[in-house]
């Protein structure tokens, strides 16, 4: 996020067609949808259901897990995403194939055992449109509500190139992503526990919420100068 910008919120996890017109509602620049398994898991027969209401509105990120490019390219083609975000550690030779089978952005996660940047970020900033990072949890690709550091990921942000590419996911709230945002300045903020009231339940107000505090946290910034 360079000064001026908006960040960009993707409230993720959607299971209910209601919860995608609630977030269209909420001032969501993303909602996301999931493949990869858990609680939240949607086929795409599914998803083309759940995700109707965001149609020609809001753009759709759907998560995938281990899978291969060309079964990737068949489900975003069969239920209109416009991005695909690999979990599961992705190589960026996975990316590159995803990229050739689907027309759309290919986001890549990179979780982090410690808040510091890898050779593995800036390979996958190099083919990836945006690269989540996320906290590192061995028994789960993802959505387990834990925060990085995210004063120590800022500095090590600082001045790199990659930061314009990053969304920054794990442990937010309405309540923290304003504090989250200012420490890492991300390009963009992933949500999806932080915003239910069950597991794949949106709370709407905690969807209008989230969206209201991450707005803020740019107007602060814009204030302070």
């Amino acid at each position: 996020m360079t000064s001026g910008e908006r960040v960009r919120v993707k409230l993720c996890g959607m299971t209910r067609a209601a919860d995608v017109a609630g977030a269209v509602e909420a001032g969501a620049d993303y909602v996301g949808v999931i493949f990869a398994g858990g609680t939240r898991n949607l086929t795409p027969a599914m998803a083309q259901e759940v995700v109707a209401p965001a149609a020609g509105r809001v753009p759709v990120v759907g998560v995938f897990g281990a899978v291969e490019a060309r079964e990737i390219g068949t489900v975003a083609r069969a239920v209109g995403l416009s991005a695909v975000q690999l979990h599961g550690d992705p190589s960026p030779a996975l990316v590159t194939a995803v990229r050739s089978e689907f027309g759309g952005e290919v986001w890549a996660v990179r979780r982090l055992a410690e808040p510091v940047l890898d050779e593995a970020v800036a390979a996958l900033c190099a083919v990836a449109d945006m690269v989540v990072l996320d906290a590192y949890a061995p028994h789960a690709l993802g959505g387990t509500g834990t925060p990085l550091d995210w004063p120590t990921l800022g500095r090590a942000l600082a001045g790199r190139p990659e930061r314009q590419q990053v969304v920054l996911a794990g442990g937010l709230r309405p309540t923290n992503v304003a504090a989250a945002i200012a420490a890492v300045r991300p390009a963009a903020v992933d949500v999806s526990s932080g915003i239910e009231r069950a597991p794949g339940m949106k709370d709407h107000e905690s969807m209008r919420a989230f969206v209201r505090a991450a707005r803020s946290a740019v107007d602060a910034e814009e204030r302070g100068r």
